[in-house]
């Protein structure tokens, strides 16, 4: 397998200072991997900026578009009424981590049942919370150690009882 090319979605997934938006939807990826059907030309699909929107359906979007997942970024976002959002827990706010993370495994088990070297879906946890020894620490917005361990943590945990309950 040689080089993949995964473009990250728009973040925020609306325009802003009056910069328009290219990826932000199902269907702006669906037109982006059209463009260029090398299957090295792919997704970086982050929950967070495609679960922004709410016409966004995650879970239908890793089933449609999983060849072209290269790799995954797992945050959860909660949506405001005026259409802005904040980040939210990994396991709470509005993204159905528990979908998503599914969806995603039954991808990657398929990918290997199709290809028995085909490497694992890469994914991070994206954004954690500042907790602990983070609080007395200057970090980039999100990007706190101790908060995104945790995360982790609670992602793998997550997959963890997925792969039990898939066999």
């Amino acid at each position: 397998m040689g080089i993949q090319l995964a473009i990250h979605p728009d973040d925020p997934p609306f325009p802003l200072l009056g910069l328009p938006r290219v990826m932000s939807t199902e269907s702006d990826a669906i037109a982006l991997v059209q463009a260029v059907k090398l299957p090295a030309n792919g997704l970086c699909f982050c929950t967070g900026s495609y679960g922004a929107r709410p016409d966004n359906d995650l879970p239908g979007m890793v089933q449609r578009l999983g060849n072209r997942i290269h790799f995954v970024h797992l945050r959860n976002v909660q949506r405001e009424p005026d259409g802005s959002f904040y980040e939210a827990e990994h396991l709470k706010g509005q993204v159905d981590m528990f979908a998503v993370l599914r969806t995603l495994m039954i991808l990657q088990i398929k990918r290997q049942l199709l290809t028995p070297s085909y490497p694992a879906l890469p994914y991070r946890p994206d954004h954690g919370h500042k907790m602990l020894d983070d609080l007395k620490k200057k970090t980039n917005p999100g990007y706190s150690a101790i908060g995104r361990l945790r995360g982790l943590a609670e992602l793998r945990g997550l997959a963890l009882g997925i792969r039990r309950a898939l066999g």
